[in-house]
């Protein structure tokens, strides 16, 4: 109850207090709180970026500053036609990196790297707000995936299938592979197999997705967001096989693909598995004999 119960004091209340809250929503649109730009801009790393003022015109003497998070790193003052460049702030990560345009009050970054991922925001000093905001992600560089053989994998099921598999002892190289797969498959059934397992592998990725594609048949994939991790994908073929297969890694910008040749990766030995089998046999004749002769 309003005192007195002056009903029409009570409405002179009411109507100022509607003028004060349209006053105050105005004064925080200004300020930039609401209404501002948002951009979301992906580049690769050891790229330059450039960003820029866009919505806006700006004036001749106004003085405009650049800002990662609440960091000041850049800012033009129009008005002497001058600009400079914090490379001492944010930890020293934008040294020798920053230009800016006088003219357009746009921030270039060159040489980036995933250290500058994050939130820029451009803010002009004469009107008191903020123009823009950038929010910027930063990838690194795609290795190559490298497909080798998998010695480590279980018996085969069929072409297609695949899975993740944690196999330390995949090569880096194609030809080692081959050696070590031939020496330890030649001691078991799997040399017989009409199957070749393969392992498509990347170190140090993150942000990424690995993937099989048979043509242009995806297969099997697994991603990961994590920093500095290996991924591995296994697949299956058999030695025969006349399809195209590829392992690609990709992060939202770019890719990396590496195509399988079976014939080279999935060689046999067979005249190295004859030598051994025989060896083994005439070991386990000469152990018959011993034991005969001990008896």
């Amino acid at each position: 109850m309003i005192c007195g119960g002056n009903i029409q004091s009570t409405r002179k209340f009411r109507h100022s207090l509607s003028q004060c809250v349209v006053s105050l929503s105005l004064n925080i649109c200004s300020s930039g709180v609401f209404g501002v730009e948002v951009k979301s801009v992906s580049v690769m790393e050891g790229d330059s970026v450039t960003l820029n003022i866009s919505g806006t015109d700006i004036q001749k003497d106004d003085q405009i500053m650049w800002r990662f998070g609440q960091i000041l790193i850049a800012q033009i003052n129009r008005k002497i036609n001058k600009s400079t460049v914090h490379n001492d702030s944010a930890d020293g990560r934008f040294r020798d990196r920053l230009k800016l345009n006088n003219e357009t009050g746009s921030l270039i970054i060159t040489n980036i790297r995933t250290t500058h991922s994050g939130e820029y925001k451009v803010y002009s000093k004469r009107s008191q707000t903020r123009l823009n905001i950038f929010n910027l992600t930063v990838y690194a560089r795609l290795p190559v995936p490298v497909i080798s053989r998998d010695c480590a994998s279980s018996s085969p099921s069929s072409s297609s299938s695949s899975s993740q598999q944690n196999c330390s002892s995949s090569s880096s190289s194609s030809s080692s592979s081959q050696q070590n797969c031939s020496s330890s498959s030649s001691s078991s059934s799997s040399s017989l197999s009409s199957y070749c397992s393969l392992l498509c592998s990347v170190v140090n990725v993150s942000d990424v997705t690995l993937s099989w594609y048979k043509g242009n048949s995806l297969l099997s994939s697994i991603s990961v967001s994590d920093l500095s991790r290996s991924l591995s994908l296994n697949l299956e073929v058999e030695y025969q096989d006349k399809n195209t297969y590829s392992c690609v890694i990709n992060n939202p910008i770019r890719n990396q693909t590496t195509h399988l040749d079976i014939s080279e990766v999935c060689q046999t030995y067979p005249g190295w598995t004859v030598v051994i089998l025989a060896f083994d046999l005439i070991v386990l004749i000469f152990h018959v004999a011993f034991v005969a002769e001990s008896d």
